[in-house]
């Protein structure tokens, strides 16, 4: 049993926090929302009223926030990870941050003897509940090599990707292409759609074609019915592809698909569907188009 801690327990954290304890791990737990924590704790878990108390606790701490200003918060703030982590710990941030922040705060903690891994995962709310989660590593090889077995217990691919901040680096060119494609089918659908097209027999065509996905797979059904239930906010992704442009100005590279693409789920934010499925942003193009896409009987043109 070794003696874990979790910060963070919303759609992704909850449930990686539980697989943790349903392993045999202690797992000391904070969150910004206090009946997350209590509902953990009835589970097993031990409720900490601070990520500092949370590090008294631990000798390998995991987070999973939702920004980058939280995770600094979290583990270089007033009563954060670093007040009271002893030397030797090893904090592990799961959250879809800056690479460049992150490096930050690793060398940081590194010089108070802290060892510290970006881990980044992919997955969304049913690989967190189903414990079969990606991750994309960067940090020391030995520390990630010490930490393996937790991530076995919520994960099922891990990809040590190098040194410090390059699971993010990683992560967020899984997401570059997973913004954009979104809008590529949201465009393609209203269009064939508007034009007639049957919206489930276009999805076959697609599913049948060199321009299958996997995302449109799982996320047209859902569009269809209507259904924009959170797997993964569009206020999230809107904020990860910002920290894509934020790396492309750093590193000199041309990014023009995905400055339209967030602009686009900005638009959607504004509209008031931040808090729902990155799904529900073909709304606003829908609206501008005067067509819904959906099944048969609930599709309409205006």
């Amino acid at each position: 049993m070794a003696k874990l801690g979790f910060l963070g327990l919303g759609i992704m954290g909850g449930p990686m926090a539980l697989h943790l304890i349903e392993a045999g791990h202690q797992v000391a737990l904070w969150s910004f929302s206090k009946e997350k924590v209590e509902a953990l704790a009835a589970k097993g878990g031990i409720s900490c009223a601070t990520p500092a108390e949370v590090a008294r606790k631990s000798d390998c701490i995991f987070l999973c926030v939702g920004n980058t200003e939280m995770s600094r918060k979290a583990i270089l703030g007033k009563d954060g990870l670093a007040e009271t982590a002893a030397k030797g710990t090893i904090i592990v941030d799961c959250s879809t941050v800056s690479p460049s922040a992150s490096r930050g705060i690793a060398a940081e903690l590194a010089e108070k003897g802290i060892a510290f891994l970006d881990a980044p995962c992919t997955g969304s709310k049913g690989g967190a509940e189903a414990g079969t989660l990606t991750f994309m590593v960067g940090g020391p090889q030995d520390v990630f090599e010490k930490v393996r077995p937790y991530f076995e217990a919520m994960g099922k691919q891990l990809y040590y990707c190098g040194g410090a901040g390059m699971g993010l680096h990683a992560k967020l060119s899984q997401n570059m292409i997973l913004g954009n494609l979104l809008q590529a089918f949201n465009e393609s659908l209203i269009l064939s759609t508007k034009a007639g097209v049957d919206p489930e027999m276009m999805l076959d065509i697609l599913n049948n074609s060199a321009a299958k996905s996997g995302l449109i797979s799982i996320k047209a059904p859902l569009v269809f019915a209507r259904d924009f239930t959170t797997n993964f906010s569009v206020k999230w992704l809107e904020k990860d592809m910002e920290l894509m442009l934020e790396s492309a100005a750093e590193l000199n590279v041309p990014a023009p698909l995905t400055a339209l693409s967030r602009q686009l789920f900005r638009a959607a934010i504004a509209k008031g569907y931040g808090e729902e499925d990155i799904c529900g942003s073909i709304r606003v193009m829908e609206d501008i188009a005067g067509c819904t896409v959906a099944s048969n009987s609930k599709t309409q043109q205006t």
